[in-house]
């Protein structure tokens, strides 16, 4: 091999290995980004959280099917992603179990009444409309939309952010079986 090309090939083979050694720590230092020495976190959407903890599982009858069906109306009607109709939806699963509840009489907590167990005297409105699915969903809604980062929220905190539950952790172990029945019903 002539000594010039070898000394060309060392000496393009040198500078490829120098700057590798000088670029590798800043081509690091430029993807991990960090401030005072301390990383910095990048944030990483995803399609949809994880169910948090055990979950349960009811069956469906009719009625509750149609009342997935009216929250997910109201959803839609609202503009809103099927987040919220996953939110609304297992948030309804634990307060009622999808049945639009009137007066239970001594059964009742205090006045709740609808899927949502929506109290008139705390401003969700006329008993009326609370037992109205449309109604009380986009009530529902409605408080949602005021939760700064509700979309990346936990659903238990989304959740209990609207409601105020004495059981705010309770609407997580149904976060499964919501996401099915807006994935079985969003397009139907």
């Amino acid at each position: 091999m002539n000594t010039i090309f070898r000394k060309s090939m060392l000496s393009v083979a040198g500078l490829a290995f120098a700057g590798g050694v000088f670029a590798g720590p800043i081509a690091a230092h430029a993807a991990n980004p960090a401030v005072d020495g301390k990383p910095v976190a990048v944030a990483v959407q995803t399609a949809a959280p994880k169910p948090q903890g055990d979950q349960s599982h009811i069956t469906l009858n009719d009625e509750q099917t149609a009342n997935v069906k009216a929250i997910i109306a109201a959803t839609k009607k609202a503009g809103l992603p099927e987040r919220a109709a996953v939110i609304s939806i297992a948030t309804s699963l634990q307060e009622s179990k999808l049945e639009n509840l009137g007066h239970l009489g001594d059964a009742n907590d205090h006045d709740s009444l609808g899927l949502f167990q929506q109290r008139p005297t705390s401003g969700w409105g006329t008993p009326e409309q609370i037992t109205d699915p449309a109604y009380s969903t986009t009530a529902f809604l409605k408080g949602l939309r005021q939760v700064d980062g509700w979309q990346d929220m936990a659903l238990t905190d989304a959740a209990q952010t609207v409601q105020v539950s004495a059981y705010p952790d309770a609407y997580a172990q149904w976060e499964q079986q919501a996401t099915d029945l807006v994935a079985q019903h969003w397009n139907s």
